[in-house]
């Protein structure tokens, strides 16, 4: 997906000496956010793709209602107070999707309304935080390489990259982002540009594994993806993190009820997205004729939670393939290993078939991530990223005879 999006926003001039634009990136612009506010997009124009919208028919939305509550703890948009920090969290990334041209605006009077323009890249970001991160990395060194201060950024990393950090080096680009920003857009205010300065320089470090900004001041230790959360709970995707320990990931009751909503809020849109893509069962046996319209966690949610997420995961079936054989006797607790294989294998297949396409939703990595965790193979026994599609069925087939 790396060259797609760099391809498609090449086609772009995003040179913020020339559009003044100093909110290409704002404080509630965060991984998280982005992904979630895409989401919403999506959801809001189900059944219209042309259908326009304005930051408060996002932010007004039951579905952005709903979840914001549960996944980034906001007060109901009742209470007064939150009206305001709703717009924020809505408008800031609907305006970085501007920017970037993946939404399209047009001025009705005072209000700023919004059409999509480039749904692929919409729906890739909406998927999770990791694709919104990726695309912020892509997106931010665009920017500020059209605009003449990439240089600034890359001076420091590599300084970074060598060990040689220091409080100097970090307010001398603390300073030229200052100078720039208020130079060259409307934003005229150090307190302002400093906080947008920490959403721009972590992207940068989390991705390169370096001291970034923490409160205003040089990180005294590396930025990790976690640190770029709205809510930075530890929590999230730890099995794929370094720098945490897994003592540092002890939650308390309330984070671990927070970790299953937000968890449920993750299934929730990966299933409703595999709901969309397959009008049909993924798997093509005698009991696929028919409506598809379950679909099944090949490793069962309560007993893989980790996973329960991951489109990987994920199979469309029919009922009868569903609740016959999937599940024998309509059990869901009871999983039949035999037509596991059968759904691992037609969902390598529909896997393969999607990435040939040159789509974005899946990948082989995250397939044999799943696969691993879903088998409980570690060490010498876990499967390898650099096998072939071949090599994984032929690898399921061998392993599945001796469960």
């Amino acid at each position: 997906m790396i060259p797609k999006i760099i391809k498609y926003l090449n086609k772009f001039d995003l040179d913020l000496r020339k559009t003044n634009n100093g909110r290409f990136i704002d404080q509630k612009v965060t991984p998280d956010v982005l992904s979630f506010v895409a989401d919403c997009i999506i959801n809001f124009t189900s059944e219209n793709i042309e259908k326009e919208f304005c930051a408060r028919d996002i932010w007004e939305y039951e579905y952005f209602n709903k979840n914001i509550e549960m996944i980034f703890g906001k007060p109901p948009l009742n209470k007064e107070t939150m009206e305001n920090e709703y717009n924020k969290v809505a408008g800031q990334p609907i305006k970085t999707l501007e920017y970037a041209n993946i939404l399209k605006t047009t001025k009705k009077g005072r209000k700023n309304y919004f059409k999509i323009k480039n749904l692929e890249l919409l729906e890739y970001i909406s998927i999770k935080d990791k694709n919104a991160y990726l695309f912020l990395t892509i997106y931010l060194r665009k920017v500020l390489s059209d605009s003449g201060f990439i240089k600034y950024i890359d001076d420091f990393l590599k300084k970074a990259l060598k060990g040689q950090t220091t409080k100097e080096n970090f307010n001398f680009l603390k300073e030229k982002y200052e100078i720039f920003i208020i130079g060259n857009t409307k934003i005229n205010g150090k307190t302002e540009v400093r906080r947008i300065f920490t959403k721009v320089l972590n992207i940068f470090s989390a991705e390169n594994n370096t001291p970034g900004t923490i409160k205003g001041h040089l990180s005294k230790r590396n930025i990790y993806f976690q640190d770029l959360m709205y809510n930075r709970i530890n929590f999230r995707d730890l099995e794929k993190e370094k720098g945490i320990s897994r003592t540092e990931a002890k939650i308390s009751k309330k984070d671990q009820k927070a970790y299953e909503e937000y968890n449920d809020y993750l299934v929730r849109k990966a299933i409703n997205f595999i709901k969309k893509k397959y009008k049909e069962s993924e798997i093509k046996d005698s009991f696929g004729s028919g409506p598809a319209v379950y679909v099944h966690h090949i490793f069962p949610k309560n007993e893989f939670p980790e996973i329960a997420h991951y489109l990987e995961n994920l199979i469309k079936l029919t009922s009868e393939q569903h609740y016959t054989h999937a599940h024998p006797k309509g059990n869901t607790q009871i999983i039949n290993k035999d037509y596991q294989l059968v759904c691992l294998l037609s969902k390598s297949e529909s896997i393969e078939k999607s990435l040939i396409k040159g789509e974005f939703y899946y990948s082989k990595p995250n397939l044999i991530f799943v696969i691993n965790a879903g088998l409980n193979l570690e060490n010498k026994n876990k499967l390898s990223n650099k096998l072939t599609f071949q090599a994984i069925k032929n690898e399921l087939k061998t392993k599945y005879k001796i469960l």
